[in-house]
């Protein structure tokens, strides 16, 4: 196995699950927003605004490609970066895609109150993250495996992910 990709809407757990997964495997834990972020020497708010969407989204590429190069990450990937065919192709060859899900309630709950997520600093957040979900489902379908994190705690989901990647790891012994 090479890395372990987490991808979903913001809010849905990704950075709290890849960190507490990566610890109880001993891999390393990467969070892309931050290391562009580290990397841009802005946040990403700031980029978003001084720089916009699309620039961000180029960064972005070009960082996971460079992860990707890597093994043993437990990597937390920025809500949009299913948009693009090509980082689903890296993160496909180079690992496995765990989408993380979340129902807008409790998306819109757990977003409310943080000015760092430039998508839904916008008039109406539930609106836009109705939205978002509706446009991005068809991307995060081609994850291997969707867990939706609504009623589970970080534990719970950290380890229904190990139970999983178990499975696939006995399979694949079974089939060599």
């Amino acid at each position: 196995m090479g890395n372990i990709y987490l991808v979903g809407f913001m809010g849905t757990g990704k950075t709290a699950v890849g960190r507490e997964l990566a610890k109880k495997k001993k891999w390393q834990f990467m969070d892309l927003d931050e290391l562009i972020a580290l990397r841009e020497k802005q946040t990403i708010v700031d980029i978003f605004a001084k720089k916009g969407e699309a620039y961000f989204r180029r960064t972005e590429t070009k960082i996971l490609k460079e992860v990707s190069s890597q093994n043993k990450f437990v990597v937390a990937c920025g809500g949009g970066i299913v948009i693009n065919s090509e980082n689903i192709k890296v993160m496909k060859e180079t690992g496995i895609i765990i989408c993380l899900t979340a129902t807008p309630q409790v998306i819109l709950k757990r977003t409310s109150g943080s000015t760092a997520r430039p998508l839904l600093n916008v008039k109406d957040p539930k609106q836009q993250i109705e939205l978002l979900l509706k446009l991005r489902a068809p991307y995060y379908a081609q994850a291997d495996v969707m867990i939706d994190t609504s009623d589970l705690s970080i534990k719970e989901v950290v380890e229904k992910i190990d139970k999983l990647i178990q499975g696939r790891t006995k399979a694949k012994r079974k089939k060599n």
